[in-house]
C-alpha cells in the first residue's frame, strides 16, 4: 500500500473551540436488544448491521473462565426491531477476546478476535467460510498471552499477533489492522490470499502505534486509526 497523505486527528493550526461540528440527531431506544434469560451481555466491544437491519453484537460475555480459554466472546443477532434471533460460532475455535465485527456488501459477517490472533469471516447464513491467522495452541511453546517485548518480535505474514479490524475496498480485498503487537496493516484478496503488509511500530508516517481501527472509502482509500499515535493516517490500495 502506497502511502498517499498523513492526517492528524487534532488539528494544530485550528483551536477546538472554534470547530462547529454539525449536530447529529438521534432518538434513544431503551432496552432495544431483547435477550433471553439465559444470554448476557459482557462488554460490547462491537456492533454491525446488515442491509435487512438486522443487528450482530460481538460481546466479551459468556465468559466461563479466563479470557484465554475461548470464553470471552459471543457473536449474538438480532432482528431490527431488536428481538433476540441467534447466537453466531457458539463455541467457535477461534472465539477468546471479542474485538471488532463488521457486516460486508454481501452481508458477511466479519469477526476479530484479538486474544485468539483471529479473523473469522462468516456467510450470511452464518456458516465460517474463511478464517485468518492461528491461535497459540496447547502443543505451542508458549500459551499465555503474547507479551510487548522490546524490540518487537517480527510479524509473519498469514498470522496476527491481536488483531483489531477489517475493512474492504471495492475489488474485495480485505484489510486488516493487526494491531496491539505488530503495528501493521495486512491486505489479502477476495479468495482469502495474502498479498502484503506495510508498517511497522514507530511514529514515523507509515509507521503506527497500535492501529486500532480501518476503513476504506469510495475512492479505495485506506483510513487507520493510529490509536497510539494520536491520529488516522490514509492510504492508497
Amino acid at each position: 500500500m502506497k502511502r498517499l497523505v498523513l492526517a492528524f486527528l487534532l488539528l494544530a493550526a485550528t483551536p477546538l473551540f472554534a470547530q462547529q461540528p454539525p449536530e447529529i440527531r438521534f432518538q434513544s431506544v431503551p432496552n432495544f436488544l431483547k435477550l433471553p434469560p439465559d444470554v448476557y451481555l459482557g462488554e460490547a466491544t462491537g456492533v454491525a448491521v446488515n442491509s435487512k437491519g438486522q443487528v450482530f453484537v460481538f460481546s466479551r460475555g459468556n465468559t466461563t473462565g479466563p479470557a484465554y480459554s475461548a470464553a470471552a466472546a459471543q457473536l449474538l443477532e438480532f432482528a431490527p426491531d431488536g428481538k433476540f434471533l441467534r447466537e453466531i460460532g457458539h463455541n467457535l475455535y477461534a472465539w477468546s477476546f471479542a474485538h471488532t465485527v463488521k457486516v460486508d456488501k454481501d452481508d458477511n459477517i466479519w469477526a476479530a478476535d484479538k486474544g485468539s490472533d483471529m479473523v473469522i469471516k462468516f456467510n450470511p447464513e452464518g456458516r465460517v467460510v474463511l478464517v485468518f491467522g492461528r491461535k497459540q495452541e496447547a502443543s505451542d511453546e508458549a500459551t499465555e498471552p503474547l507479551k510487548h517485548v522490546k524490540p518487537p518480535l517480527p510479524p509473519i505474514d498469514g498470522l496476527f499477533r491481536q488483531v483489531t479490524d477489517v475493512a474492504w475496498d471495492s475489488a474485495g480485498n480485505t484489510f486488516i489492522s493487526d494491531g496491539y503487537v505488530n503495528s501493521r496493516v495486512a491486505k489479502v484478496d477476495k479468495d482469502g490470499n495474502w498479498l502484503k503488509s506495510c508498517g511497522e511500530p514507530g511514529d514515523q508516517p507509515g509507521q503506527f502505534s497500535t492501529p486500532h481501527s480501518i476503513a476504506v472509502d469510495a475512492q479505495n482509500h485506506v483510513y487507520v486509526a493510529d490509536r497510539g499515535n494520536r491520529r488516522i493516517q490514509v492510504f492508497d490500495t
